[in-house]
């Protein structure tokens, strides 16, 4: 009888040790940070958990380790309120480490980029455009003489961690680029021209089905020999220059930038955005027509047109519907 009463107490005392370790809820009640470098053992981990009052035993956490099996990822996380051994066992077996996350739509462009980076706390938006300019080597084989990663910069959901530099993060963008050039076939060929001309789609036209479309105006003009008068080359000159205000200026119209292709004929010298996968298939196989112009219509559509009679037409429609 003394015996089932030793056992009965001895279970309780381990139900009571288990709860208090394993199942009761522990932790910082504020935002805590724990880098996990990679290689380290289970041990160490444990350790740093404990220090870091994350875990309330190292051992209870090791003990998890063997029962659960299973192996911990790297990396940095973020606690901020208690919960139970398990979970935190599972976040990192999971490896739900810590991340900012960076949202970069197609046709941003740098400016646009490096205010994205900014406004996500991984630093300041000037460090972010000075390394772009100073690691033009990342695209290299695509662009020799590049003198920004304008137009390399891959539109995508990006997550980082939040000591990630900016070449790790260019690094990252330009590599999105790499895995979708592949895949459409850009390999081939001028790549600098075709992203440069994939950058004036991006930014001329909203709906993808118009893309391949306004690729022909384009390539239709030079053909000619006409200047491309694409307002988005205007706009992004005055944002090198740093003087663009949000409106168009006749000054600007008559700037002697080489991104202004209302004073030079000819393709700028480099993209003007980032473009996405629709205008880089745009680029690579326009539409095959005899279009030399065109302009949005007041349904949201792009009205194109092969004369500058039928274009200017086209225009005074769509002031009156403005209207």
């Amino acid at each position: 009888m003394r015996f089932l009463k030793l056992l009965l107490v001895v279970g309780i005392l381990g139900a009571a040790a288990w709860w208090w370790f394993v199942l009761a809820p522990f932790g910082p009640s504020g935002e805590t940070f724990v880098e996990i470098a990679p290689g380290t053992g289970t041990v160490g981990i444990a350790k740093e958990l404990q220090q870091a009052g994350v875990v309330r035993s190292a051992l209870a956490f090791e003990a998890m380790k063997e029962w659960q099996q299973g192996s911990l990822k790297a990396g940095e996380y973020r606690f901020d309120h208690a919960v139970p051994l398990g979970e935190v066992y599972a976040r990192l077996r999971k490896g739900d480490v810590y991340t900012k996350t960076v949202v970069i739509p197609e046709g941003f462009n740098i400016f646009d980029i490096a205010q994205a980076v900014g406004a996500a706390g991984l630093g300041s938006s000037a460090g972010f455009l000075a390394a772009e300019r100073a690691n033009t080597a990342l695209i290299s084989k695509w662009s020799p003489a590049a003198t920004s990663l304008e137009g390399y910069l891959f539109p995508d959901t990006y997550k980082f961690s939040r000591h990630a530099t900016p070449v790790q993060m260019l690094s990252a963008m330009v590599k999105r680029f790499g895995q979708e050039a592949a895949l459409v076939g850009l390999g081939n060929g001028d790549v600098a021209r075709t992203v440069t001309m994939a950058s004036l789609v991006e930014k001329e036209v909203a709906l993808p089905a118009e893309r391949p479309e306004v690729a022909s105006v384009f390539e239709n003009r030079l053909a000619a020999g006409m200047m491309l008068q694409t307002d988005p080359t205007v706009i992004y000159a005055s944002l090198m220059n740093g003087t663009w205000t949000g409106v168009i200026h006749q000054s600007e119209l008559h700037s002697d930038s080489a991104y202004n292709t209302y004073t030079h004929v000819g393709m700028p010298p480099g993209p003007i955005c980032n473009p996405g996968v629709a205008a880089l298939k745009a680029a690579l196989k326009p539409a095959q027509t005899e279009y030399l112009y065109f302009v949005a219509g007041t349904d949201g559509s792009t009205k194109f047109a092969k004369t500058l009679g039928e274009h200017n037409g086209n225009v005074t429609a769509y002031r009156a519907g403005a209207r």
